[in-house]
């Protein structure tokens, strides 16, 4: 991925002298002590003292344009207006980044021409956020309880986007062939074979099993969309547990089943040895949510999850910021690939014995799965 070049004049102030200015600490109109820089895929986060401040790089990616400043500020609008959904505290404002008519740029409103947009959000403790809990073994019930309830609340009130079930299983198909195209592209010079595979086992699975999922797709929300455990804080002794950062450039990316973005966030857990702790939010968040779902679902929403982690991996490989990571990137996709298979190797097993879903398995004969299980073209 390659920023674009920029349309009109106020954008032609480099990426590299805004970084810069924000990295000290002097420009900030309260005076922090230190300014600490964290460079993400799509931005970059300044860490200001009990503030942080995010700035969107210029990029073009399928539905996310961020290559002007005002589809810059509309997005910073946008991530304000849907991240205050999960954490009211914590998305203040956004903020203009000003340059007078010498040049100079300047955080200060009013002064000179916009020439970008910065999302302000109250700081969070490190260590109450849910990865690092997790690698601190500092994950007590009560957090997990806060959560649950937090998400359960969340889910609730969050706009419904029902399909059919018919549209909803076309839609599972047309994602899950959707993302083993892009998998199989050459540019990124994954191993081919366990895409195919993945692929394959994915929708084999959804043609044999789909009637567990009978009902899904009315129960589809404007949910989150990114629900890692690097994004939940657990609270603390001032702010109430939360949850930040969702995806705001795609409402088609946030059109889930809240089970498919609680399944993604046991997927994470898991990733980070924790298991046990996965299983138990599981548990918490379905009694919370008044939804039993099936295990074997569960399984296979993680493994849908994965693939999607896997690309976005991928897509690192293609960011010339990130091309000296080349080789931890690509080694991350075919983790994801890996957690995939396992995944819905998973579903497999869970649905056999599912006495429910055994007996209203539709058979898939080896016609249907040649249809089914379509070669991946690199």
């Amino acid at each position: 991925m390659k920023p674009i070049a920029p349309r009109n004049r106020a954008a032609e102030c480099a990426l590299e002298a805004k970084t810069a200015f924000l990295a000290e600490p002097h420009h900030y109109p309260h005076r922090p002590r230190m300014v600490t820089s964290i460079e993400t895929h799509f931005a970059w986060i300044f860490l200001a003292g009990e503030r942080a401040y995010k700035l969107k790089k210029p990029l073009h990616r399928g539905s996310m344009d961020y290559r002007t400043v005002a589809l810059r500020e509309r997005a910073c609008r946008a991530e304000l207006e849907l991240n205050r959904r999960l954490a009211p505290e914590v998305y203040r404002r956004i903020v203009p980044l000003g340059r007078s008519r010498a040049g100079v740029l300047t955080l200060r409103a009013g002064a000179g021409e916009v020439v970008d947009w910065l999302v302000q959000m109250r700081r969070l403790e490190a260590a109450r956020m849910l990865d690092k809990a997790i690698a601190d073994r500092s994950v007590g019930g009560r957090d997990l309880e806060r959560i649950a309830a937090r998400l359960a609340l969340f889910f609730r009130s969050a706009a419904p986007l029902p399909m059919s079930d018919r549209g909803y299983f076309a839609h599972l198909r047309r994602q899950i062939r959707a993302s083993g195209r892009e998998l199989g592209a050459a540019d990124l010079a994954l191993a081919r074979d366990p895409v195919q595979a993945v692929v394959a086992r994915q929708l084999a699975w959804l043609a044999q099993w789909r009637r567990l999922l009978l009902g899904r797709g009315r129960r589809l929300r404007d949910g989150h969309g990114d629900l890692r455990p690097e994004h939940v804080f657990l609270g603390d002794a001032s702010h109430a547990a939360c949850v930040i950062d969702c995806l705001e450039f795609d409402p088609s990316l946030r059109r889930l089943d809240p089970a498919e973005e609680i399944a993604f966030l046991a997927l994470e857990c898991r990733r980070l040895g924790a298991a046990r702790l996965a299983g138990d939010l599981l548990g918490r968040c379905a009694r919370a949510m008044g939804d039993p779902v099936p295990s074997a679902v569960i399984a296979f929403y993680m493994s849908r999850r994965a693939v999607v982690r896997a690309l976005i991996a991928a897509w690192h490989l293609r960011d010339p910021a990130f091309a000296r990571f080349a080789r931890l990137w690509r080694a991350r996709a075919h983790s994801y690939l890996d957690d995939a298979m396992r995944a819905i190797a998973r579903a497999e097993r869970l649905a056999e014995h599912d006495p429910v879903a055994s007996r209203q398995a539709m058979p898939v004969t080896r016609a249907s799965a040649q249809g089914v299980a379509r070669p991946v073209h690199r």
